[in-house]
């Protein structure tokens, strides 16, 4: 009988981390809430419950496992399995049609289209997942070597602790995944902590970028814990560079696999489609709930992407302030 009650106890929280996790993936990746709060809470409570009972069925990607452990005496320096390269700069059009006239001039047999996204003002960092299991979440850096905060990381909502299963994401969770983004603050959360901390006589934060970074980088994870981070992702790494043919449908794959994207990123068919795209987004920008800094746009073809190279820190296709 305990065997069968231990079988029984086993399933059943399979099941609730299943849930939970479809929960977490509909909110942050979705903007849908598939249940009330509190009924998200007691599945939690419940799990707690269960695996303070039955420890030997706790795993380190269950929903449980986010709690922020013991004040870390230092980071530690991880390399990054590429460099998380730098950004070339771009002013106007003219500059812009210059950069596409050298990258045909590298490729002059290929059509070019290209990818844009809004560029977000926050901490770049990259989430490596091994079999589907988040296992390393690194700062950029100076690019090449970064700050292992895994343990910072782990506590964010909006981080997967493992990498959302559908038909479509299942050849991205055998083997190492790696996810880059954002951590940024939201503009209207900023807003209401130095709120607070005027009531309290605090010194007032500067600005949503700088606290992220300075939140992410705090030793103490219980410090994480009560500042309201989201990281955004951009990109996505394989080992076989094949599985990714296009920036378009690495987005598309990286929602599948339980990351929010912004929405407002799109595919060009153009230099002037990426200049009306540009502008279109000089003013709407502001509305955004994060803080912006230009745009990237990007060659849209990941082959092309890997031929053209990189020139010093930055790659021959990446561009920023359009």
């Amino acid at each position: 009988m305990k065997k069968l009650a231990k079988k029984a106890v086993a399933e059943r929280i399979v099941k609730l981390r299943n849930v939970i996790n479809d929960y977490r993936y509909e909110y942050h990746v979705n903007n849908r809430s598939i249940m009330s709060e509190a009924a998200a809470d007691g599945l939690k409570h419940e799990l707690v419950e269960l695996e303070a009972q039955f420890p030997e069925f706790i795993t380190i990607d269950s929903p449980t496992q986010r709690v922020a452990g013991e004040p870390l005496p230092q980071f530690i320096s991880v390399p990054h399995s590429r460099p998380m390269l730098s950004l070339n700069d771009v002013f106007d059009e003219q500059e812009l049609r210059a950069w596409e006239q050298r990258i045909q001039k590298l490729v002059p047999n290929e059509k070019l289209t290209y990818f844009a996204d809004i560029k977000m003002d926050g901490l770049a960092c990259a989430l490596v997942y091994e079999n589907g299991v988040l296992a390393r979440a690194i700062t950029r850096g100076n690019g090449t070597v970064g700050e292992d905060v895994t343990q910072n990381l782990r506590t964010l909502e909006s981080v997967p602790l493992r990498l959302h299963h559908t038909k479509a994401s299942l050849p991205f969770i055998a083997g190492i995944t790696e996810v880059r983004g954002e951590i940024v603050m939201h503009k209207k959360d900023f807003a209401k902590l130095n709120e607070t901390r005027q009531k309290q006589g605090l010194p007032l934060f500067a600005n949503p970028r700088n606290l992220a970074a300075g939140t992410i980088r705090q030793l103490d994870p219980k410090l994480v814990v009560g500042r309201p981070l989201n990281f955004r992702s951009y990109d996505l790494l394989r080992e076989r560079s094949a599985d990714i043919p296009t920036n378009e449908f690495a987005y598309a794959m990286l929602r599948e696999l339980g990351f929010l994207v912004n929405k407002q990123a799109k595919a060009l068919n153009s230099t002037t489609a990426v200049m009306k795209f540009a502008k279109s987004w000089e003013e709407k920008r502001h509305g955004l709930p994060f803080n912006t800094d230009g745009l990237v746009i990007k060659v849209n073809n990941r082959r092309i992407f890997a031929e053209l190279g990189v020139v010093g820190k930055a790659p021959r296709l990446s561009l920023i302030h359009i």
